[in-house]
């Protein structure tokens, strides 16, 4: 088939490489030519692993780039993958088809989700459209007048979003059919995520004779994907929801956990032993109950959000209540990490040294939006700390976005002189760490293990004053 896909940031350029790879022609399409430059040279802007080698094996055989939207009157089918960015909170869209990850101007706005431009009150938390409506005037612009053309919405976007984009594109001179696919992927299992789904969820139009043409045309996008893969296929609503209501449930389980870890710390119980408890409950199972410092990512935080301000605009209230205490409990792991610190440092982190592994949101990943170890490293610069902070992979986007931060290559160099030393991105090298080899840098053998990823006896026998989150 023809393909395009909309947006060349995380999501849009995996989707676009694993299309090519399954055998279609596929044009990736992005305003960002810098972008589309090194995703043509097989070199992605941010770090997924695996995608390299797939873009080498795949670009010029069957897979392009471009900043031309023109192409798009080729495409069989039009995928739209752009950033559906917070709004609210300093890290928004800037209201152009991008790379799907927030940008850092703040907007002024929230588009109307009909993707009409119209402005109306920012409320914290709501999607920022921007980019949506426009790759939607490229759609309207340029999809081909000669044959008809399925779009596909791959962004996550407010429930009641697809009817309304349906219901433009109706008002274009191209037969356009809307359907709307959620996606599934985990940074750092993007790539698997998308050729082996657990599900593919498709929202299809009422009308009878336009959702068998989505089927049919969506069935054989998925030509490579294992025809045991359960296929549902809802209305719009349903669809949309399905996305943003998974994630809010995983948000909800970590949050619960987190709160279990404070009862733990109070009650002196140990809620690692308390989470393997729970996940042999098949109901429960045990799949994001890791106590620690919350979650965060592009993904998460945002959902949950979102879904809490189009719960409040419906007049769910009680719903969008219990998804703010989520996020609140979230949001307070990281403030009880920080009291973790100042203890181990005697009380206070007024002029002491804190040396920060890991910065990214989770190992395997170059994602800093709205990341709980940062959040961490500014409550401790608050209360007069100096921080020293390093990552494997983020170091590069770290010292380009926080000035104010000490960011080193290391963990060695990290701890060097260091009052007290946090784990809190668990990347598998620094769960390999030689407590001796760091304790003969350190100032003060003092350790937060904000994962509870680390054995609590090994580095109590090297010497090391250990604290975990609810871990006895």
């Amino acid at each position: 088939m023809h393909i395009s896909v909309i947006g060349c940031g995380y999501l849009g350029a995996v989707h676009a490489a694993c299309l090519a790879g399954a055998g279609h022609e596929v044009v990736g399409l992005d305003v960002d030519a810098r972008k589309v430059a090194g995703l043509q040279a097989g070199e992605p802007l941010f770090h997924e692993p695996g995608l390299a080698g797939l873009l080498g094996r795949t670009v010029g055989h069957g897979l392009r780039f471009t900043t031309d939207p023109g192409t798009l009157g080729a495409a069989e089918v039009i995928y739209v993958a752009v950033g559906t960015p917070q709004l609210g909170d300093g890290q928004v869209g800037v209201g152009q088809v991008g790379t799907g990850h927030a940008g850092n101007r703040r907007a002024t706005g929230n588009p109307a989700p009909d993707g009409s431009g119209a402005q109306g009150p920012v409320a914290a938390g709501r999607a920022d459209l921007s980019q949506l409506d426009a790759a939607l005037r490229q759609v309207e612009a340029h999809a081909s007048r000669t044959h008809r053309t399925l779009v596909v919405g791959k962004s996550t976007v407010p429930v009641g979003t697809a009817a309304r984009v349906a219901e433009r594109l109706s008002r274009c001179d191209a037969d356009l059919v809307v359907a709307w696919e959620p996606e599934f992927v985990r940074e750092g299992h993007a790539i698997a995520d998308t050729r082996a789904p657990a599900r593919l969820v498709h929202g299809l139009p009422d009308d009878p004779e336009q959702a068998r043409f989505a089927r049919s045309q969506l069935a054989r996008c998925h030509r490579g994907i294992d025809a045991a893969t359960p296929r549902l296929a809802v209305d719009y609503a349903t669809a949309e929801l399905v996305k943003t209501s998974a994630n809010a449930f995983l948000a909800t389980k970590i949050s619960f956990i987190n709160a279990m870890a404070e009862l733990c710390d109070a009650a002196g119980a140990d809620v690692t032993a308390l989470a393997d408890a729970l996940g042999l409950d098949p109901r429960i199972g045990a799949g994001f109950l890791d106590a620690g410092i919350g979650f965060g990512g592009g993904c998460l935080p945002k959902d949950l959000r979102a879904l809490q301000a189009r719960a409040g605009e419906l007049g769910a209230q009680p719903v969008a209540d219990l998804l703010g205490r989520v996020d609140a409990l979230n949001l307070r792991a990281r403030d009880r990490a920080t009291d973790a610190l100042a203890r181990l440092c005697g009380g206070g982190l007024a002029g002491r040294r804190v040396a920060i592994l890991g910065a990214a949101f989770k190992p395997d990943s170059d994602d800093l939006r709205d990341s709980p170890a940062l959040g961490i490293a500014d409550r401790a610069r608050a209360a007069g700390a100096r921080v020293t902070i390093t990552d494997p992979m983020a170091t590069g986007g770290l010292r380009c976005l926080r000035a104010d931060l000490e960011v080193v290559d290391d963990a060695l160099t990290a701890a060097t002189g260091a009052d007290v030393v946090a784990l809190l991105t668990p990347w598998p090298h620094y769960l390999r760490l030689d407590p001796a080899e760091l304790g003969d840098v350190v100032a003060h053998k003092a350790l937060l293990d904000g994962r509870n990823a680390l054995d609590p006896d090994e580095w109590e026998r090297a010497g090391w004053r250990y604290a975990g989150m609810g871990r006895r």
